[in-house]
């Protein structure tokens, strides 16, 4: 690869990487409004990185935010394998937070497109249907 072309991905990369942080940002601050209590953020486990856990009263939601043009293309972006790493990266958190696990969960997803107000899907994958149940 050139040197220019490698610079341009390292600025693409970093690029993203911000769109990312902002698109969390954002998508934290919704849950916030919507009452939800942020408790981790970037979570990470062996499993993978939890983007959003959040809290409001008896129930615990993961969250995955997607920053997309489009809200088609932001659901689509979690594929099966994704939402199984999710799944074992949740529980992988569970198991450091003893304190919780009374609580129900959910899967959620926050979409975050350019101009518009997040859209929170909630449920939007089962542990189930990632194969963790």
């Amino acid at each position: 690869m050139s040197m220019k072309r490698a610079k341009t991905a390292d600025e693409s990369r970093r690029r993203a990487y911000r769109r990312g942080l902002l698109a969390e940002t954002v998508a934290g601050w919704f849950l916030r409004l919507r009452g939800y209590r942020i408790l981790a953020r970037r979570a990470r486990t062996p499993f993978g990185e939890i983007d959003l856990v959040a809290r409001r009263r008896d129930l615990l939601i993961f969250v995955e935010v997607k920053q997309r043009r489009t809200r088609d293309a932001a659901l689509h972006a979690v594929t099966p394998r994704q939402q199984a790493r999710i799944a074992r990266a949740s529980l992988a958190w569970l198991a450091r937070h003893p304190g919780l696990a009374d609580c129900n969960y959910r899967f959620d997803m926050i979409l975050v497109q350019p101009y518009l107000w997040p859209q929170h899907v909630t449920d939007a994958f089962s542990a189930e249907l990632a194969g963790m149940d």
